[in-house]
């Protein structure tokens, strides 16, 4: 129990940090992109088939599919909170955002019965949907980096570790549908926009949440093959199996993206 404690907090503190040096570094951006990926949401269901069973740990993946909606309900409301907030931006943000997050899991836990491909479709459809709210804002890089100390790196990581375990450890006392709503919630993402937007600008988070979209279809693909991996080739296997349909799905993305601009550039050219 002490090993899974401690590689939870390994885990978590690693993938946060990491994103917030890739936010600092690259840009908001790339960071948003990769936060989209299975990151909180992978974290979180490893843990379940390693603390519970992998047959747990699939059938939460499916609920997860549908939670993913919820988790960009989150992002919305802190967004818009964090436009027209003036005083106590970050703690409001957070507040709304996650109340947002509950009202949105406990309304869709109404349609966890219906067959599962109506959870990838209502999913996709908000990815979409708020794809296309986000598309106005601006995709800005940080100019002036700040230089963390080694307490403030400590503080990043230990706020990460904090709402992973909380999110892990309440999770699997409820049984496999809440579990897996539950840990849809952007617990690597969330650490992430508390630290960009304490230490430079709600802009640069807005950057971050204007780019979530673009890889959380990499995260419906994951908890799809986390379903039907798990219970077949057990957590470790289950996990590079899924994780091999996100580098798929990457790449496709990736040479779509270059195919586009290229046409885009050849178009512009006999203009």
């Amino acid at each position: 129990m002490i090993q899974i404690f401690i590689l939870k907090l390994l885990v978590s503190i690693i993938v946060v940090v990491g994103l917030s040096l890739i936010a600092e570094n690259v840009s908001p951006k790339i960071a948003g992109i990769l936060s989209g990926c299975p990151t909180g949401s992978a974290i979180s269901l490893f843990f379940f088939g390693l603390e519970n069973s992998p047959e747990f740990a699939g059938e939460s993946a499916l609920f997860n599919v549908f939670g993913i909606s919820a988790s960009l309900v989150f992002l919305y409301v802190y967004y818009q909170v964090s436009l027209y907030t003036k005083r106590f931006v970050i703690l409001q943000s957070s507040i709304y955002g996650i109340i947002a997050f509950l009202v949105s899991i406990y309304l869709l836990q109404f349609l966890s019965t219906m067959p599962s491909y109506i959870s990838v479709v209502i999913s996709v459809l908000m990815v979409l949907l708020f794809k296309y709210l986000f598309k106005k804002i601006d995709d800005i890089k940080i100019v002036k980096k700040a230089k963390p100390t080694l307490l403030q790196m400590t503080l990043r990581g230990g706020l990460a570790a904090v709402i992973i375990l909380a999110i892990t450890g309440v999770s699997t006392l409820l049984g496999a549908k809440w579990a897996g709503l539950i840990s849809a919630f952007p617990t690597t993402l969330f650490p992430l926009l508390l630290i960009m937007h304490y230490t430079y600008s709600k802009e640069h988070v807005h950057s971050i949440i204007k780019n979530v979209p673009t890889g959380t279809l990499s995260l419906i693909l994951y908890a799809l093959a986390i379903y039907f991996a798990y219970p077949s080739y057990g957590i470790y296997t289950g996990t590079v199996i899924a994780y091999g349909v996100v580098v798929i799905y990457l790449i496709a993305f990736k040479f779509i993206n270059t195919m586009n601009s290229k046409k885009e550039n050849l178009n512009s050219a006999f203009k």
